[in-house]
């Protein structure tokens, strides 16, 4: 060997000698991670001072690092946590639209419905005094019955209707024949002349039109914010699967591992790790959407003909000119059912000593519509409804932006200005691969998260067959139609609770149409011309002027 070649090879060998240890292997100090790590709240007897080998890491890249094994567990974990964390207050605003708003619109409604009730019953003691005391209950069961359908009961609303004017026909057809003395079957003989005669006028019919779907709209729009606080609340609460997790602990926490805990992701790095941890959530998105528009469909209708305040407000005016009707016809409706029922027994003497204008003319007066409690929450439905129209709108297509909305946040990500500064899985560089769509199916390449597109989530599926049973009921209610009783065996027969229609004329069934449906009360005329009509009135001519002035009232 020439004597140069070994002169060289002994300055070489010198020269390692005189380099510090460390040099040889070129370890970085652990310090910044130390420092953001203890800043999570863990231990810092976990991580080391400096990098060490990484042959023991299972989710980050196997170099230099500064992670532990331990480490990498309790990261992996945080991210998990930090994960559903992001979930939940990402879908905060939806949640909590649904939660204040169901509370709202339910507290209205009952406390609408109690109103109604104390007015009626103040205005009919002041009007009737103790007829009406006496017979108090007819009126108290109809309001009964109509908190318990709203309650969800098991209610034919068209029914309980039909059993409301068919028991008061037979209360006040004892009053307007004090001189007679009826049986049980006499007056069930009786009722079944509601319909034919026509004793209250027209306000039965319209009535039931009004009331029937008013209810139907208002019970069902409340049952949809229920089941849309309900989804919401279960479809925020994430249960990652392991292949999220691993693709979480590598995006988060494997910069602290690489000894970069102050890199953050780069954005599309972490859409498409969102996207597909969130695929089944987004799916989600095309039921959810449905749900919506059919909830602002309904809104509306509760703004418009349906509107349930527009029809309880006046409730006991209505109630009181068909009684005032009844009274009217009385001689015409007794000649015909003592016609059809045969002719009753007299009473005795001091009864029929009574006549049925005395027990109504002594304690009659015009009620004041002044005088009514205040509406419900002392606001209005048009108020309550415009203000949630406007944040179901916001909430749409809410599942699928997820991705969007956590990766938008400067706290998570790079952002766009700083796509070459940001971490990418492997080192702080550009993130190349392209974004995947949203979806389950759409994740059969995603490279950041392992996702099984062959087993849909079952929890989710469930969620997404409560909306679509929701948003036809929403439908349904739309039409005026009640899903829980209509009789699909019969549809023209009109049986089931509450058909909404105008003189037998109904939309097809679940088709949104766009026009709305004809005036309930369009001309007050109709009633004035059928009840002159009837032939003579038992009323005195101040009684008939009140008449005319309730009449006035329900306009």
């Amino acid at each position: 060997m020439p004597s140069w070649i070994g002169a060289v090879i002994l300055s070489l060998s010198g020269l390692l000698l005189s380099l510090p240890a460390g040099a040889e292997v070129k370890a970085r100090s652990c310090g910044e991670v130390r420092q953001a790590y203890g800043a999570k709240g863990f231990s810092l007897a976990d991580i080391p001072y400096q990098e060490i080998a990484g042959e023991h890491l299972r989710i980050c890249p196997q170099e230099y690092t500064c992670c532990t094994t331990e480490m990498e567990d309790k990261l992996s974990q945080q991210s998990k946590l930090e994960f559903e964390n992001l979930v939940e207050e990402t879908s905060h605003f939806v949640r909590t639209t649904f939660v204040s708003r169901h509370k709202k619109f339910d507290e209205f409604f009952r406390e609408l419905l109690e109103n109604a009730e104390k007015s009626l019953n103040d205005m009919f003691v002041r009007t009737y005094g103790m007829l009406y005391m006496q017979n108090s209950e007819v009126f108290q069961d109809l309001f009964t019955e109509l908190k318990r359908y709203y309650t969800g009961g098991n209610v034919n609303l068209e029914e309980m209707l039909n059993d409301f004017w068919a028991r008061l026909l037979e209360r006040m057809f004892q009053l307007i024949n004090p001189q007679y003395h009826f049986s049980e079957d006499y007056l069930e003989c009786v009722s079944k002349y509601t319909d034919q005669l026509k004793p209250f006028g027209d306000v039965p019919r319209k009535l039931k039109i009004q009331v029937t779907r008013a209810f139907i709209a208002a019970r069902t729009f409340v049952q949809g914010l229920t089941v849309g606080r309900e989804v919401a609340n279960r479809v925020s609460k994430v249960s990652p699967t392991p292949g999220c997790i691993r693709a979480l602990m590598k995006m988060l926490y494997c910069p602290y591992c690489r000894g970069l805990p102050t890199v953050r992701p780069c954005k599309n790095y972490c859409l498409n790790v969102m996207k597909g941890c969130l695929a089944n959530q987004a799916d989600l998105d095309t039921e959810w959407n449905l749900f919506i528009d059919a909830m602002l469909l309904v809104a509306e209708r509760l703004e418009g003909p349906f509107n349930i305040e527009s029809v309880m407000d006046p409730i006991d005016v209505k109630i009181s000119e068909a009684i005032m009707n009844m009274q009217e016809n009385s001689m015409q409706v007794s000649a015909k059912v003592f016609q059809g029922c045969g002719q009753p027994k007299p009473a005795p003497a001091l009864r029929s000593a009574r006549s049925a204008p005395e027990n109504f003319n002594t304690r009659f007066r015009p009620y004041n519509p002044e005088e009514r409690p205040t509406t419900a929450a002392g606001t209005s439905l048009d108020r309550l409804v415009t203000d949630i129209k406007e944040k179901l709108k916001l909430s749409k297509k809410v599942w699928s932006a997820l991705p969007y909305t956590i990766c938008k946040d400067e706290s998570m990500t790079a952002g766009a200005a700083n796509e070459e500064e940001c971490w990418n899985g492997h080192s702080k560089a550009r993130y190349l691969p392209e974004i995947m769509n949203d979806g389950l199916t759409n994740q059969i390449n995603n490279p950041e998260v392992d996702v099984d597109i062959t087993r849909p989530d079952t929890f989710i599926r469930q969620q997404i067959m409560a909306l679509r049973v929701m948003t036809n009921k929403l439908k349904n209610a739309y039409n005026g139609n009640d899903v829980n009783f209509q009789d699909t065996s019969d549809e023209s027969s009109g049986s089931g609770s509450g058909s909404g229609c105008m003189d037998d004329v109904c939309p097809t069934e679940f088709e949104f149409v766009t026009t709305e449906a004809p005036a309930v009360d369009p001309d007050r005329r109709e009633v004035d011309s059928s009840a002159a009509q009837l032939g003579p009135s038992l009323l005195s001519g101040s009684l008939v002027c009140v008449v005319l002035a309730l009449q006035r009232l329900c306009r």
